[in-house]
């Protein structure tokens, strides 16, 4: 289920504007994207951890998600909607 959830999650982000993915490269339950915009990765990480994502930042546009197995689909359309009104 954490691979299925990893696409899900991936198939989201490639859908926010600003989030620069692609879902056909995902291999596992780590989903790696890139944040082009007025933030940078750790500025879209820090905002995410005070909405309770955590998800982190790998350089200046580099970010890592991880769907463990404690994340729900819930958990993940929390964390897109916070991510999509963060770089909106």
């Amino acid at each position: 289920m954490t691979h299925a959830n990893a696409r899900y999650l991936a198939e989201g982000l490639a859908k926010i504007p600003g989030v620069e993915l692609d879902p056909a490269t995902l291999e596992t339950n780590i989903v790696w994207f890139d944040v082009r915009g007025r933030m940078s990765a750790p500025e879209v990480a820090a905002a995410l951890k005070e909405d309770g994502v955590l998800i982190g930042a790998y350089g200046p546009t580099r970010m890592r998600a991880v769907t463990h197995l404690d994340v729900d689909r819930d958990g993940i359309d929390a964390a897109l909607q916070a991510l999509a009104q963060i770089l909106s």
